[in-house]
């Protein structure tokens, strides 16, 4: 893997756990399997980041930065032909553009302020239109806070081949409010699902013993199955824990409609378990 800790450069920057030098290690590994494995199998290779962010992070309480998941993506050794960044700060984007345009002023990159759900439309207008012998593969990498991804926006962007490396927020969110979401009135959990009829599935697997995160997770696998998308299970989505308490926060979850991404995800899964060297 190569380094992801940076100088700090004075522009605007986000904030996050020290946990996070573990997710990006992750997701920059995948993110060089994936743009070198599909080089030659596709001849357009899009990347899209739904929740960009500035380009840098630094670890909370620290002096410590990181690169973001958006430089990861463009410092891979085979780069990808198209990036599209969305982004709903306006000052958290403009300092990713000049962070693109010093890292990698010839990349061809698009850049869309606002929220990923209702930007939709103009993201998918940004993807490559496939022609005659030129296909395109897309690979989307979502890190929201919480569980505010429309489900609806992953439909939208499945109707072209793409691949979705989510970050789903299953306890700092989802089993942190599930009897405010519970509350039928709340619509977050159904438009992250898109199930209307949750609430009473959530009551049978209850029952049953099941708990709140693991149930989102195979329901969102589920629902993802529906798009044709291979199974994901639930040891297979690498779960990210908290530093200062040990507790779980995040999942990381792969959905292609291709073996052989499974069996990149794979490595990675390989490479959190033991921390081996991994030779690319």
């Amino acid at each position: 893997m190569g380094e992801i800790i940076v100088e700090d450069d004075g522009l605007p920057c986000s904030e996050v756990g020290a946990w996070a030098e573990d997710k990006y290690t992750l997701v920059g590994l995948y993110d060089r399997l994936f743009s070198t494995g599909m080089k030659k199998k596709w001849p357009t290779r899009v990347y899209i980041d739904l929740y960009a962010g500035p380009g840098f992070v630094r670890i909370r309480g620290t002096g410590r930065m990181l690169m973001g998941s958006p430089l990861l993506a463009l410092g891979v050794p085979d780069p990808f032909d198209k990036y599209i960044f969305c982004e709903s700060d306006p000052e958290l984007l403009g300092a990713l553009q000049s962070r693109v345009r010093r890292y990698s002023p010839t990349a061809k990159a698009t850049f869309i302020c606002g929220d990923c759900n209702e930007k939709i439309e103009e993201i998918c207008a940004n993807i490559p239109v496939s022609s005659p012998g030129r296909g395109e593969l897309t690979y989307c990498f979502l890190d929201p806070f919480d569980i505010s991804i429309k489900f609806s926006t992953l439909r939208r962007l499945s109707s072209r081949f793409i691949d979705f490396l989510i970050l789903l927020a299953l306890h700092v969110d989802a089993n942190r409010n599930v009897e405010h979401y519970f509350n039928s009135r709340n619509s977050k959990v159904d438009e992250f699902l898109d199930l209307s009829d949750w609430r009473e599935r959530w009551k049978i697997a209850k029952s049953r013993r099941a708990r709140f995160p693991r149930f989102l997770a195979e329901e969102y696998s589920g629902q993802m199955q529906k798009l044709e998308y291979l199974p994901q299970s639930w040891d297979r989505m690498k779960q990210v824990r908290s530093d200062e308490k040990n507790l779980p926060l995040y999942h990381l979850a792969l959905f292609s409609r291709h073996p052989l991404a499974y069996k990149y995800w794979d490595e990675v899964l390989k490479y959190s378990s033991d921390q081996q060297n991994f030779e690319f």
